[in-house]
């Protein structure tokens, strides 16, 4: 089935009201190695990408939480 330009416009509006966009830059050599890491874990570029992010966001804010309770504990000891 043949995907209109209608089609193509509301793709088009749907997307701009649901993400942001973010480009990036790789050096030479290094989007292949990003395409073929992602087809290892079944993911498209995007996914892998997002998830990676994610990851390491979800540990900062694991971290952070980590040092505020050790400060709290610290702080009981001291009173």
């Amino acid at each position: 089935m043949a995907y209109s330009e209608a089609q193509k416009r509301a793709t088009a509006r749907y997307n701009a009201r649901t993400y942001d966009r973010i480009e990036i830059k790789v050096p030479k050599g290094e989007k292949e190695r990003i395409m073929e890491a992602a087809q290892r874990q079944g993911k498209s570029v995007n996914s892998y990408i997002v998830s990676l992010i994610r990851r390491d966001l979800e540990g900062q804010e694991a971290e952070s939480f980590r040092s505020h309770r050790d400060l709290l504990v610290l702080e009981d000891l001291e009173d």
